[in-house]
């Protein structure tokens, strides 16, 4: 006698799995949302009501550091409280709105850190009373640095929970909805912190990069600069002299060569010193022979005012210069090409009424030309829009430009022949 399974226990079965998993998922977030508002806690009654009592740090200095961290800790509570009693759609449902604080919290986390570096360095009053309250048990070896991590860390973990519970609710549960709006608004603040951390990363580039730069003459530090790489390359000369090793930087509106300091220098033997600076906006970038087999290659670069030939004899490491240059060119036209097409809609002559009444193609349905050169303004300012956004969201420090026009002239402004 054998036998089968029926369809309908089938069915049945996948959804008792889909409910053992979002039974586990959901018991899983409610663990970690009660040890996450206990650290909360102690940052919040510690750190923050005590410091504000005793005044060891102005007020100030305090919202730098410790920024949105109270109201964080007030929203998650409410939550806490639906979650253990299983209302998990209502309560992201209410506790999405509030998302604002941990935006505040993410813009401001670089800054915070620098702001309690700079007191942990120079207020031993503060120095003291930090380590101090670190040795209490309730913080189980965790110090302060690590805490104001938690709500960054936390984003992350909302999203992958959220995912895993929208996954294994049935779609006609009221829940579902609620979980998929939840997912939408927690994933932004997760773009956010992402955009931030890749911003600050190319801050901290910049600043290295300018370190290694001997004097002021060679400004790298421009808003809406990108760094893309560093390398050796031989600088072939125009008249059939030797080829010379040089130090080039690659950011995304320039190409910065440089020269090595004496390395007996007592100061400077570690830097370079910045020759020129060759602008990419108008630069065309070909392979003269390194797309052969042979070892290593040349690139021919040819800018407005100058033309540079680079050599390496490492095939692989040519290869991957000529794909960033390429890629970081393309970039910067595009951003160009809005401009332009911006200011010659504006520049386009005015005519009377009358002559527009009696013109035909006045009208956008009787000008093909016209109404495909306005999609293509619309199309170019989507792709602009995706280019910046980045560094829209990006820290204070960096002082990024409010629009998208703003950073392409400001990017390109700054490069001039040294």
């Amino acid at each position: 006698m054998s036998f089968f399974r029926g369809p309908c226990s089938t069915i049945q079965e996948q959804r008792d799995q889909w409910e053992r998993k979002r039974s586990r998922t959901a018991r899983e977030l409610v663990q970690t949302e009660q040890r996450y508002c206990q650290q909360l806690e102690l940052v919040t009654t510690y750190f923050v009501d005590i410091l504000k009592n005793k005044g060891t740090l102005r007020e100030d200095i305090r919202e730098s550091i410790f920024s949105s961290i109270k109201a964080i800790h007030s929203v998650n509570q409410s939550l806490l409280v639906h979650l253990e009693n299983g209302y998990f759609g209502q309560g992201f449902d209410e506790f999405c709105p509030h998302l604002q604080h941990y935006n505040v919290y993410v813009d401001n986390i670089y800054n915070a850190s620098k702001a309690l570096g700079i007191q942990l360095k120079k207020n031993k009053a503060f120095r003291r009373f930090k380590r101090l309250q670190e040795t209490r048990p309730e913080f189980n070896n965790h110090t302060l640095e690590d805490l104001l991590q938690l709500p960054i860390q936390r984003i992350n973990q909302y999203k992958h929970f959220l995912q895993n519970l929208t996954a294994n609710t049935n779609p006609g549960n009221p829940e579902f909805q609620q979980l998929s709006r939840a997912v939408t608004a927690v994933c932004e603040v997760s773009q956010r912190i992402q955009n931030n951390t890749r911003c600050h990363e190319n801050y901290l580039e910049l600043c290295r990069v300018q370190k290694l730069l001997k004097g002021r003459k060679t400004n790298v530090l421009a808003a809406g600069r990108w760094y893309i790489r560093e390398g050796w390359l031989k600088k072939v000369p125009a008249k059939g002299s030797e080829a010379k090793p040089k130090m080039f930087f690659l950011f995304s509106d320039m190409l910065l060569e440089a020269e090595h300091c004496n390395p007996l220098h007592p100061t400077n033997g570690d830097k370079f010193t910045g020759q020129h600076a060759y602008p990419l906006q108008d630069c065309t970038v070909e392979k003269v022979f390194g797309h052969t087999r042979s070892q290593g290659g040349l690139l021919s670069l040819t800018f407005p005012k100058a033309k540079l030939l680079l050599m390496s004899s490492n095939q692989e490491d040519l290869n991957d210069w000529y794909q960033s240059l390429t890629s970081a060119i393309r970039r910067l036209q595009s951003k160009q090409t809005v401009v332009l097409q911006r200011d010659e809609l504006r520049r386009r002559p005015l005519r009377s009424a009358a002559e527009s009444y009696n013109t035909p193609s006045s009208s956008t349905s009787n000008n093909p030309s016209r109404k495909r050169n306005m999609t293509s303004v619309e199309t170019s300012q989507h792709d602009q829009k995706h280019l910046t956004e980045c560094e829209r969201s990006a820290p204070k420090r960096m002082k990024q430009p409010d629009t998208p026009e703003q950073s392409a002239e400001t990017s390109t402004s700054g490069c001039v022949i040294l």
